[in-house]
């Protein structure tokens, strides 16, 4: 691989238009929108040949000719990505797919697919000569930005509500991460981390207020079309909080497109959130372009208590053009089918991973999905990081 990266174009607007330089240290757009990262697609397929890419280090890294790092002296990794594609064992049988696969993110460092995101928004913010991070978070990617600046030798802050799951306070304290608790949800938080880094000088890594955490996100788009030898799935099932790891991996298929490297119809995609804060659903059944923000957020799954996203529109967006749809599934569901992934496919799931198979069984009675169809169920975080908020439901206590 060429130690300096020769695809990326510029960085641009999805709602205005509007271009930036990939040299510029950016948030949101003036508009307010999202930035997201272009590249030069007919110049990277010529350099990359997708089918040599197994010869590659399997990391997310492996891409990295279509990654915005430009250097790979800035590089900061933990060997993340590369997670395992896990035909279903049993659980298919008994629902009756036979074409039933489980995208691990657990198996990432520091426990989740933030791993991808934060791994690369370190990466980048080494590249641009930013020293100070800042993150407001449910827990899984505060313990990701952490563990990644720690790596680059950056400081880093973590703004995460008082009733974050134990394990993440510890985890981003053991990592030299400073910590800040406040009451309420991660919105209170991002309030207090916008006012922390006007303050003392920091750099926001909020979700989707920076334009490099999706492009870390988006791998798990390409090592899928890998590990089907490019024949996408027919459904992809993501619980989703903030929304980076849908929108990447659309963006992902939507790359790949550009350069040729897969043909046909692209997977469903699926977005599952809680009922107890579901704003994605409630906007994709009005037909509305943006989700109005969810009033007295609640469930336990930290990762889903998202009142409000800043990338809804990029979300549904996703949602809509692929022909899929968006469901709220209760807490009893996903600890049910938290317990079931866990006992029946030795999977130990966060309770997010719960959730996506709730989903999955909620989609098949519908008919939505066919008993026919090749689906991925995503499990983007280890049960390990939830052990105080799992053991209150335990199978023997049931």
């Amino acid at each position: 691989m060429p130690s300096t990266n020769t695809t990326v174009k510029d960085i641009y607007c999805p709602k205005c238009a509007a271009r930036y330089d990939t040299d510029s240290i950016l948030t949101l757009c003036d508009c307010g929108s999202p930035l997201l990262v272009d590249y030069d697609y007919d110049q990277a397929s010529r350099i990359i040949d997708r089918h040599e890419l197994k010869n590659r280090p399997f990391t997310m890294w492996r891409y990295r000719e279509i990654l915005p790092v430009k250097d790979e002296a800035n590089i900061v990794t933990l060997g993340e990505g590369g997670t395992p594609l896990l035909p279903s064992a049993h659980i298919g049988n008994k629902i009756g797919m036979n074409n039933l696969y489980f995208k691990d993110e657990g198996n990432n460092p520091t426990g989740s697919f933030k791993a991808r995101g934060l791994g690369m928004a370190v990466s980048r913010a080494k590249e641009l000569g930013i020293k100070k991070l800042i993150i407001p978070t449910a827990g899984n990617a505060g313990s990701a930005v952490a563990a990644y600046a720690a790596r680059a030798g950056l400081e880093c802050c973590i703004i995460m509500p008082t009733d974050a799951p134990f394990p993440f306070k510890v985890d981003g304290e053991y990592l030299g991460a400073r910590i800040e608790l406040v009451d309420g949800t991660i919105k209170d938080c991002g309030i207090r981390a916008a006012e922390i880094a006007k303050d003392e000088g920091w750099f926001s890594f909020a979700t989707l207020k920076e334009p490099y955490r999706i492009e870390g996100k988006k791998t798990m788009g390409y090592e899928l079309a890998e590990q089907f030898d490019y024949d996408l799935p027919d459904v992809i099932i993501y619980p989703t909080g903030g929304g980076t790891g849908l929108i990447g991996m659309w963006k992902a298929f939507d790359e790949m497109e550009k350069m040729g490297w897969i043909n046909g119809p692209k997977p469903k995609m699926v977005s599952v959130q809680a009922d107890g804060c579901a704003p994605i659903p409630r906007a994709f059944e009005q037909g509305t372009d943006h989700a109005e923000e969810w009033k007295d957020p609640h469930t336990l799954a930290a990762g889903l208590r998202v009142p409000g996203a800043v990338g809804d529109f990029l979300m549904l967006q996703a949602i809509r053009e692929s022909g899929g749809t968006a469901l709220a599934v209760s807490d009893d569901e996903m600890i049910e089918q938290t317990i079931a992934l866990g006992s029946k496919e030795g999977i130990f799931a966060a309770p997010e991973g719960g959730a996506s198979m709730a989903c999955l069984i909620r989609l098949l009675d519908s008919g939505f999905i066919k008993p026919t169809d090749r689906v991925v169920v995503f499990i983007t975080g280890n049960g390990y990081k939830y052990l105080d908020t799992l053991q209150e439901h335990l199978p023997s206590n049931k």
